[in-house]
């Protein structure tokens, strides 16, 4: 009697498209110098949404496999030839760690949620609220939302205007994003479905704020609400790890 193999886990869309545009500028179809094709190009062929194009991207970014030239496109680099700053996951594991990247987080994105204020096109706007929809979206499904987080806070790197801001951005991806955004409330002891959800509707609160002054063009309100988003971040890092703690040592 046979047995049926267990079935496999489907993969992410990002993932898939990050494997199969990976694998042509490993294979030299893509080679360094080409310019990947548009955005509307890539969707077309692997029927796909605009966020998933740009999560993939992003990850190829922080692979160093390609560079985005703000106004140009994104070029491939080549295998081994991007830059050597990088975030993993496997640099998040510890609540230092995790302190550490939003310190970082908070020199960077602060001043460049006051430049976006000053700089954002009305169709920026549109993408950094179709991020916010995609994580609101994904909180009420109970889904991971880190990629429309990041995406979120990639969108307002891009509205800066100054390329360095969206690769260092890309550099840091979605890692950045603490990933105990979901987990902290069952380190503290409050797994509850509905309780995650409160939890990220505030954080989503947070974006909001941010967006709001953005939109306003209000640079020290952008800058101020930014700063409270990832301090506030910050802080519910370090209340879950000491839950945590008291917990074990019970």
């Amino acid at each position: 009697m046979s047995v049926s193999p267990a079935p496999r886990r489907p993969r992410s869309l990002a993932l898939g498209l990050v494997e199969a545009l990976g694998e042509r500028i490993r294979t030299g179809l893509l080679a360094a110098g080409d310019k990947l094709p548009t955005e509307a190009a890539i969707m077309a062929e692997f029927d796909v949404s605009r966020t998933v194009v740009r999560e993939a991207i992003s990850k190829l970014q922080a692979s160093g496999l390609v560079e985005t030239r703000h106004g140009i496109g994104t070029f491939v680099l080549g295998l081994g030839e991007g830059g050597t700053f990088r975030i993993s996951s496997d640099q998040m594991a510890t609540l230092h760690d995790v302190v550490s990247v939003l310190e970082l987080r908070i020199g960077l994105e602060t001043e460049a949620a006051a430049l976006a204020a000053q700089r954002r096109s009305e169709a920026q706007l549109r993408q950094m609220r179709e991020a916010l929809a995609a994580f609101a979206a994904a909180a009420e499904a109970g889904r991971d939302a880190v990629a429309a987080d990041f995406q979120f806070h990639l969108e307002i790197a891009r509205a800066t205007g100054n390329p360095h801001f969206e690769q260092l951005m890309s550099t840091l991806g979605a890692p950045s994003i603490p990933r105990a955004r979901l987990s902290s409330l069952a380190a503290a002891g409050d797994d509850d479905p509905a309780a995650q959800r409160d939890y990220l509707r505030r954080v989503n609160a947070e974006h909001e704020s941010i967006l709001d002054a953005i939109a306003a063009g209000d640079s020290e309100a952008a800058r101020a609400a930014m700063r409270t988003h990832l301090a506030n971040s910050r802080e519910r890092r370090r209340r879950a790890a000491l839950a945590l703690q008291g917990r074990e040592t019970a």
